[in-house]
């Protein structure tokens, strides 16, 4: 059978479905239960104000990138001190990045050196504008996303296998949190529908230790950062899996920070789940996102 990269799992996988390319922009904030229209100005002011946005993107959809890009304008309008957080490079690869936002290498370098094309491959210039806005501005861009290697080791043998070695860029296994029921049951729904009915409890169990290992290695990261610059607004690009009803980073990033916050310092996160489906928006207990961006007549 033709092993399925991870990325391609979690696109189609969780509902990460191609939206229209997009003219104007559109906001609406979610709850559980309801709805409520919020002004594109009024949401950036409220995002401003946190210390992680996680923007959620169909990887190949064209609308999503547009509007990371038009969102980041507006959030640094407002809050300059910001981050740039990529799932698109891995951890070992952030020297590179360093140097081409210090103008020492160029893009086609860049991309060479941090293993674009094998490691990530989707088109460059998804992305590409992100990271000349960053270079423009001098804002940092974080590699977040574990190494190839070890994903697919954890994928075929389960974390068991992990040798000391190899947690030089990910984080330690009594981080790596198995616990959560519900992700657990809406990744049992997506390997089963990959694999056409019922796998093999082991295969799954590797698949889902691998899928939250992905997860806790950029929550890490995430947390780091925030850690190291309070004052920062760090705007983390992922995949909508990732992102979807906290489980995969947000809570994984909260679970690290709420010890270091208090009740007069409470950390503060947002998640933005761009042009959703129908099927997102149905979603509750916990909503899809704490924000839906969206544009008239995009669905």
């Amino acid at each position: 059978m033709r092993r399925i990269r991870p990325s391609y799992l979690w696109s189609l996988g969780l509902g990460l479905f191609l939206a229209c390319a997009l003219p104007t922009i559109g906001w609406q904030l979610i709850s559980a239960s309801s709805a409520v229209s919020v002004e594109q100005k009024n949401l950036l002011d409220q995002l401003s104000k946190v210390q992680v946005v996680y923007l959620g993107e169909t990887h190949n959809s064209v609308a999503d990138h547009k509007a990371q890009l038009a969102i980041l304008r507006g959030l640094f309008e407002r809050q300059p001190k910001l981050a740039i957080a990529m799932e698109m490079f891995q951890r070992p690869f952030q020297e590179p990045i360093n140097r081409y936002l210090a103008g020492e290498i160029t893009e086609a370098q860049l991309q060479k050196e941090t293993e674009y094309r094998q490691r990530w491959g989707f088109d460059w210039e998804f992305y590409a504008p992100l990271l000349r806005f960053a270079k423009q501005h001098q804002l940092p861009v974080i590699a977040l996303n574990t190494p190839t290697e070890i994903t697919k080791k954890v994928g075929r043998q389960g974390l068991e296998s992990l040798s000391p070695e190899d947690y030089a860029f990910i984080p330690p296994l009594a981080d790596i949190d198995l616990s959560n029921t519900a992700y657990r049951q809406k990744l049992t729904t997506i390997y089963e529908q990959f694999h056409h009915g019922p796998a093999s409890e082991e295969g799954f169990e590797r698949f889902f230790s691998a899928q939250v290992l992905w997860d806790e290695t950029m929550a890490e990261k995430i947390a780091q950062t925030v850690r190291q610059q309070p004052d920062q607004l760090v705007v983390v690009i992922a995949g909508k899996g990732h992102i979807e009803q906290g489980y995969g980073i947000p809570d994984r990033v909260s679970r690290r920070l709420n010890k270091f916050s208090s009740q007069d310092q409470p950390f503060r996160q947002s998640s933005v789940y761009l042009n959703p489906t129908e099927e997102a928006r149905k979603i509750v207990n916990p909503p899809a996102a704490t924000h839906f961006w969206t544009q008239p007549g995009s669905e």
